[in-house]
Formats: C-alpha cells, structure tokens, sequence
C-alpha cells in the first residue's frame, strides 16, 4: 500500500497511523520530495478527475486566477501540494481522501 501526500498534512499522518495501526505496510510518499509521474498524474486525474485539485488549500489560494485556469494536470506538475491529500493506492485500488467512507474499505 502507498500513501501519497506530504508530511505536515495532519489528514495524511492521521490516515498513515490508521492503516499501519491495523497492521498494513504503507510507504509513505512525498509529492513534494518525490512528484508524481506524467504517468502517476494521468492516472490520478483519470480515477477522481478534477477532485484530485484541492481547491481548499492554501496553495490555490495563493495562485492567480490564470494559473487556477491552467489544466489539472499541469496544475499539479506545478504544483505537488495542490493534490488533495491523501491518495492511497492498494493493489491497483485507488482511494483519495480521508473520508468514513475510504476509512471503512481500507481499514
């Protein structure tokens, strides 16, 4: 299992302690440190479409209204914090968010 995020986002370390508390081995990674692959992107963006955004972060908040027009994927070439957080890969299974929900089917 990974657990793509970043490691000051308190709902990715809540979600890291959680899976591992229950006995998964996640590896954690950083988008920051490590960004996601024009492969990894397309994938994402493929599986949760423009919810892969966070348009509740500081980041966007920060950028001008013609880079919040830029195109999801480069958005998030350019900037590894704005994907919302966590997103969880098991097996070929992936999951975005903390949500009851993603906590009944992973936990």
């Amino acid at each position: 299992m990974t657990l793509y995020g970043i490691p000051t986002c308190d709902t990715c370390r809540k979600a890291l302690a959680a899976l591992r508390g229950a006995g998964h081995e996640v590896e954690f990674r950083d988008v920051r440190k490590a960004p996601l692959t024009a492969e990894e992107r397309a994938e994402f963006l493929g599986a949760f479409g423009d919810r892969l955004v966070n348009r509740s972060s500081t980041t966007w908040r920060g950028l001008s209204e013609a880079e919040r027009a830029a195109d999801p994927d480069a958005l998030i070439a350019a900037h590894p914090s704005l994907m919302k957080r966590p997103v969880i890969r098991r097996g070929q299974e992936l999951h975005i968010g903390w949500s009851n929900e993603q906590q009944r089917a992973l936990l």
